[in-house]
């Protein structure tokens, strides 16, 4: 299985770390966000949206297109950045987030942001929603892939459960769900507030394939991606291990930026450790 050039990989981080300064600069603008999980999930977005998902900006709601489910709404300011560096909407657009009337809400919308698939923002609905897509594919011949980003603490919802045993019954090999497993949420380190290891063992329980990687490795995550691809008898999940608030130092591993916006002072020294200037 071919991996990327050295030039793919270097262009998917660069992407990744500006989308990272987006979406700090857009919670900042808005004081209001989750940053913690949206830098977790850079390099995750960043292959899916530029390098695996069939997809065409042009038409957003071409019907052949693959479905991309963000699970854990909380992250939308990385939604929304990866959506505006793919070209679904301008970019300029990000600076109205938090803005009366504006088509960016604080969790996703698909009825008022082009590019969004499904609404979200209570946990745990993507698992079986995306169930319901894979169903709909199969029953109208199409070929489309749908995939999901779960965070880890969303693992403790029941309702995760239940859409993973119907897509095993019904053998939903185009249906990917990645977990965004940083180890923190809302309000601490996920083994203490409510333990889900051993996670792999419990997706294989389920009749699921299961991938694990390093979820800041592009290399790694395109290998992953591929793989599911070319599923023939389960539905895959891939455990990407990542590090709530990736790239910014003093936000990495804190529950405290699950869900803060920065002042400025600590968005300039956060651009500052990113590669910018604020």
């Amino acid at each position: 299985m071919q991996g990327l050039a050295k030039e793919e990989s270097e262009e998917l981080n660069e992407i990744a770390r500006e989308l990272r300064c987006t979406s700090l600069r857009m919670i900042h603008r808005r004081q209001a966000g989750h940053p913690g999980g949206s830098l977790s999930a850079a390099e995750i977005m960043t292959v899916l949206y530029f390098k695996v998902m069939r997809i065409d900006p042009e038409n957003p709601n071409w019907d052949e297109r693959d479905r991309f489910l963000l699970s854990k709404g909380h992250a939308s300011a990385m939604f929304y950045a990866t959506l505006a560096k793919r070209g679904f909407f301008p970019e300029e657009e990000l600076q109205k987030w938090g803005e009366l009337d504006c088509h960016l809400q604080g969790h996703p919308d698909r009825l008022k942001t082009t590019g969004v698939d499904m609404n979200s923002g209570i946990l745990g609905h993507g698992v079986p929603i995306g169930v319901g897509l894979c169903l709909a594919a199969r029953h109208k011949r199409k070929d489309y892939r749908v995939f999901t980003l779960l965070g880890d603490g969303e693992c403790q919802a029941g309702l995760v459960w239940e859409g993973a045993n119907a897509a095993a019954k019904y053998a939903l090999t185009n249906l990917v769900a990645i977990i965004d497993h940083n180890g923190v949420q809302l309000d601490g380190f996920v083994e203490e507030v409510m333990p889900i290891e051993p996670l792999a063992e419990k997706w294989r329980s389920f009749g699921w394939d299961v991938l694990e990687v390093d979820g800041h490795d592009v290399d790694q995550l395109y290998q992953a991606f591929l793989q599911c691809i070319e599923a023939q008898k389960k539905p895959t999940v891939i455990i990407a291990r990542t590090i709530k608030g990736k790239g910014v130092s003093f936000m990495e591993n804190k529950a405290y930026w699950h869900g803060v916006a920065p002042s400025t002072e600590e968005l300039a020294r956060a651009l500052h450790e990113l590669g910018e200037e604020f």
